[in-house]
């Protein structure tokens, strides 16, 4: 097995994995602050992962100063995975491999996955086959089971401040964080 190399074609949903269709749709964004509540991970990180292209927000990008970055369900999950990565010692460069090879991944297809990793390597398996295959020259490995990071997620996910999209308003209405807006006003009042 190659480092996501090959994965079984059965890229269904596994049934009851998520039955009340809990998942946000693609139209429904989170800021930046409340992305890293989520995922767990401090805006810095955050901010760094978005400018070298980790993980990028999906549904809006940062334009300059003031305005605010969307982060898909997708984008947290994936937030999740790096944070999840990183904490049991994987290099960045191996990680951001593996984001790379996940991200043309619809969010079903992520559901039936696990990385697994030798503490070097990621690896992705979509079998019980793949798993055990890793696993039978006696090597350690630990692994991140996707589906169980989404049934988290979606738990835990409605807790927090959401913005709903239509795509015509994704890049005609840019929002002011609360940080700039408290210095305009502030500079309003001085001047």
């Amino acid at each position: 097995m190659d480092n996501f190399g090959s994965h079984s074609d059965n890229h269904s949903e596994q049934p009851g994995l998520f039955p009340d269709r809990s998942i946000p749709d693609e139209q429904t964004g989170y800021r930046g602050p409340t992305a890293c509540q989520i995922a767990g991970i401090t805006y810095r990180q955050l901010d760094y992962w978005a400018r070298t292209g980790l993980v990028e927000p999906s549904i809006r990008g940062a334009k300059g100063s003031g305005s605010q970055r969307l982060y898909s369900f997708k984008d947290i999950l994936t937030l999740k995975i790096v944070k999840r990565l990183l904490d049991t010692g994987i290099s960045l460069q191996n990680i951001r491999i593996a984001v790379d090879h996940l991200r043309d991944r619809g969010v079903s297809e992520l559901s039936n996955t696990t990385l697994v990793s030798d503490g070097t390597s990621v690896y992705e398996c979509t079998s019980a086959e793949e798993m055990f295959d890793l696993i039978q020259d006696g090597q350690g490995v630990f692994g991140i089971a996707v589906s169980g990071t989404m049934k988290e997620l979606t738990g835990s996910i409605t807790h927090f401040p959401a913005e709903h999209i239509e795509s015509s308003a994704v890049t005609a209405v840019p929002l002011v964080d609360e940080l700039a807006d408290m210095r305009l006003r502030r500079a309003r009042r001085i001047g």
